[in-house]
């Protein structure tokens, strides 16, 4: 082995018990001494986002992008009149410096994030794009930082979710606000699915299901807490008369309860997929012809082909075949 790798080998793990194992492995088949000095580099992701008037983003953006490339950061931010949303990935350091830079920003002083581990950095470049919306709902009158909707904490909706009420005696049910595709990697028990595409269409479900939710505890959720804020602010706004959103979304709830009251795991939007309770990346993958989400069992099929087709390219294709077929026959 080379003398400056000899001297300091930089490998890629998930934790620090696989890092150890791999530094003996490579002690071992090396011929290095065993107080050969080994570097191990995991990135840390974060998922930040808060509503709050920014009216100076044609400044910003040219600001946030210089420093991100400066730090070697990848990832995610947008900038909007209503708010911020950012996912980042990048060495400890980094993410450290890049945080107390956003947050010497008044406007963003509060600023809250979750974080996840990964052996490479959750995404492949950096974007910072200016939107109109931090979340496209298409309902101008919400404005979050006027007023947020009640939330409740992960350990508290954990010890609803033991009991089957709230502290009221109210029971308690759970509402997604994702994309079906996101649904079907995992969710609450007995949550509410209403098979979404799209969350512009969140709002005429949520007024369509009103009346047969009075007299329950509805919580909204959703991956990080920006869908479900929204959504529960909507639902106040039209008469919901006791609507919560899980503060910190899924992720934030895996963070500080684990799986209880869970099943699968959640999607997220980056290169991994998939988080399971562990906040550790998953088998699922996303087919690179349709997108849509393939799990470790559907891998498994012959019509799954790495970077080619899916199952569900196969199911699409052979309704379009019925389809036309139908059509022939009329």
């Amino acid at each position: 082995m080379p003398a400056e790798i000899a001297a300091s080998a930089t490998v890629f793990v998930w934790n620090m018990s696989l890092a150890a194992d791999l530094a003996q492995a490579l002690t071992y088949n090396s011929g290095l001494s065993a107080s050969t000095s080994f570097s191990f580099i995991m990135y840390v992701n974060i998922a930040a986002y808060k509503f709050i008037s920014l009216d100076n983003l044609e400044e910003l953006r040219p600001q946030y992008q210089a420093l991100c490339e400066k730090l070697g950061l990848k990832g995610t931010v947008l900038l909007t009149p209503e708010g911020i949303n950012m996912f980042v990935s990048g060495t400890r350091k980094h993410i450290d410096d890049y945080l107390a830079w956003v947050r010497s920003d008044a406007r963003l002083a509060d600023l809250e994030w979750k974080e996840s581990l990964s052996n490479e950095q959750s995404h492949r470049r950096m974007l910072v794009r200016i939107k109109k919306e931090i979340i496209t709902m298409r309902m101008p009158l919400i404005k979050p930082e006027l007023g947020r909707a009640p939330s409740v904490d992960p350990k508290t909706l954990k010890r609803w979710l033991d009991q089957g009420h709230d502290d009221d005696g109210v029971p308690v049910v759970m509402m997604e606000t994702r994309n079906a595709f996101e649904v079907d990697v995992g969710t609450f028990a007995n949550t509410l699915d209403y098979r979404i595409d799209k969350f512009t269409e969140f709002p005429a479900v949520a007024a369509a299901h009103k009346d047969e939710l009075q007299g329950k505890t509805v919580v909204t959720f959703c991956t990080g807490g920006i869908r479900c804020e929204k959504a529960a602010i909507h639902m106040q706004n039209i008469g919901y008369d006791r609507v919560y959103q899980l503060d910190g979304g899924i992720l934030k709830y895996f963070e500080e309860v684990g799986g209880d009251h869970y099943n699968g795991d959640c999607f997220v939007f980056d290169y991994r997929t998939a988080l399971n309770p562990k906040l550790e990346p998953t088998e699922t993958v996303q087919c690179f012809a349709c997108r849509a989400v393939v799990t470790p069992r559907q891998q498994l099929a012959p019509e799954y082909v790495v970077g080619v087709a899916c199952p569900h390219c196969a199911k699409s294709a052979g309704e379009q075949a019925a389809d036309a077929d139908a059509a022939a026959a009329r």
